[in-house]
């Protein structure tokens, strides 16, 4: 499945815009982990390299990692750039489910 078919999802999509050689990206990864089990069904989140896909990082003007984007239905309704803590993650995914 391509990244624009995973976005193009009618529940969020939260994708992390991030890169190996990002300190800030790394303590990202535990705190999506946890929101994973948190959120369950309810969102899906995937990782994009920003290296390994600058073409997703360029069409979405990536300019720091982490950046997290929420789409739905392939469009960007919510983005940030920076570590975000589980709960405002959580708020956001809230908003934006229902």
């Amino acid at each position: 499945m391509t990244f624009n078919e995973m976005i193009q999802s009618n529940k969020p999509v939260l994708v992390d815009f991030s890169a190996e050689w990002c300190g800030p990206c790394k303590m990202m990864a535990p705190i999506l982990k946890e929101l994973k089990k948190d959120i369950g069904d309810t969102a899906t989140i995937i990782k994009v390299d920003v290296d390994k896909n600058p073409q997703a990082a360029s069409a979405y003007q990536i300019q720091g990692v982490p950046t997290l984007i929420l789409f739905k239905n392939g469009q960007p309704i919510w983005r940030q750039s920076g570590v975000i803590q589980k709960s405002g993650l959580l708020e956001v995914i809230k908003k934006f489910s229902t």
